[in-house]
């Protein structure tokens, strides 16, 4: 039987540490962090080469997607804006938590080389802002300039929805097509994640020892005291209050969608099951459901964006840099804008932590740190980027004007 994704990672973690352990006790350390890590490094630039294609497909293949019905704007209107201060709401929870538990401060990882670069960066807002408006949209694709790739992908899909017929549907089609090959492609890195953790967690532990995971405990409790709040209490308080739905019977409507997405670790291969959850459990319609959950498989990631506000910071901790509020606004702005490009599948949060790194001048071996137990954060904030998707997919259906959802509160 061909183990679970999540187990070949767990064993090549266990393997890394052993091997890394053994080399200090044999004083082979340096075989591991020279030869060994090499296969680290290859994982690392494969998940690099597919984030601007990932992100351009990821996105122009959602916003073509909606659809064109009579309410296309107002249901746009109302789809975007809850995803966008959903996501808000989630980056600024991981960034208050992050704040308070500094669990990159003091973290006795040896990294002593300052990353280039830094200040210069996140001292230019101005100039992060007006970025985002390339001058050269190709350009700005071979250069890794991720900011301006996102606005230029949503901008070319929103007007391919205005092309004439033939144009648009042949744009479309081919985006759809490239959106299925880069995700077919990613799937296939992912499946030498477990090589990846091997190496990186190797050659790190053979460079600091075992006390690598010693940090990575208030990094982990951190990801996941925001994730519950925002899931059992942000969410839950929208619906109660926007949406007059109740949260206990919304959640008992989607347990089943949100188990898969807890084991699949992805937003996509849920989706089916989540619209069916959706549409039979909670009584919402298809016109609603189809138009608004395959959009947020896409680009509503609350979990996803929350986590790489907190990942970024806790790098940026270790490394010894008190952030200001200027720069941690640009963490803010850019985990937003990061989290529409990735894609609902496996790790695509950490596929995606190279934007912010790239962001705020973190080098991307950082994402190294936070490797070890990304698998078991990645189950967790799936649930919670599908959880947000189905909460959002009742509030607009309520607000459309469907009276007869079963997970409406009852009138006292």
């Amino acid at each position: 039987m061909k183990l679970k994704l999540h187990w070949q990672i767990f064993i090549a973690l266990i393997l890394g540490i052993i091997l890394a352990v053994l080399a200090r006790a044999m004083g082979f350390e340096s075989f591991v962090i020279d030869k060994v890590s090499v296969l680290g490094v290859i994982f690392l630039r494969a998940l690099r080469m597919v984030i601007v294609p990932l992100i351009v497909a990821s996105i122009i293949s959602g916003v073509t997607g909606i659809g064109n019905a009579e309410n296309f704007g107002r249901m746009s209107a109302k789809t975007f804006t809850y995803y966008i201060v959903t996501s808000l709401l989630a980056i600024l929870t991981g960034l208050v938590m992050v704040n308070i538990i500094h669990p990159g401060v003091g973290a006795s990882i040896t990294m002593t080389e300052i990353p280039h670069g830094l200040q210069s960066n996140v001292d230019k807002l101005s100039d992060t802002l007006l970025g985002i408006i390339p001058l050269n949209p190709l350009a700005a694709m071979v250069n890794g300039k991720i900011l301006p790739v996102i606005f230029f992908s949503l901008l070319f899909g929103f007007f391919i929805t205005k092309a004439p017929k033939p144009y648009k549907s042949q744009l479309t089609d081919f985006f759809q097509g490239v959106f299925e090959v880069m995700m077919k492609m990613t799937h296939f890195i992912i499946l030498f994640t477990p090589v990846g953790v091997f190496a990186i967690i190797a050659k790190k532990v053979a460079e600091t020892g075992v006390d690598i995971f010693i940090p990575l405990a208030g990094y982990m409790g951190t990801v996941i005291l925001s994730l519950a709040f925002h899931a059992f209490i942000t969410l839950p308080l929208l619906l109660s209050v926007v949406g007059r739905i109740s949260p206990l019977a919304m959640f008992k409507a989607m347990t089943s969608a949100l188990l898969t997405a807890f084991s699949t670790s992805s937003s996509s291969a849920t989706l089916p099951l989540t619209m069916e959850s959706i549409e039979q459990n909670a009584g919402a319609s298809n016109r609603v459901s189809s138009f608004v959950l395959p959009l947020g498989a896409t680009i509503n990631m609350d979990g996803t964006a929350l986590y790489e506000c907190v990942a970024a910071i806790f790098i940026a901790q270790v490394y010894g840099f008190d952030l200001s509020f200027a720069q941690q606004f640009i963490i803010v702005l850019t985990a937003l804008l990061a989290s529409i490009g990735a894609a609902g599948i496996p790790m695509a949060g950490l596929v995606m932590m190279a934007v912010i790194l790239n962001a705020v001048g973190l080098p991307l071996e950082g994402v190294g740190l936070i490797l070890p137990v990304d698998r078991i954060l990645d189950m967790l904030r799936t649930s919670v980027n599908v959880w947000s998707d189905s909460c959002g997919t009742a509030i607009i259906a309520h607000s459309e004007g469907e009276n007869n959802l079963k997970v409406l509160r009852k009138k006292s």
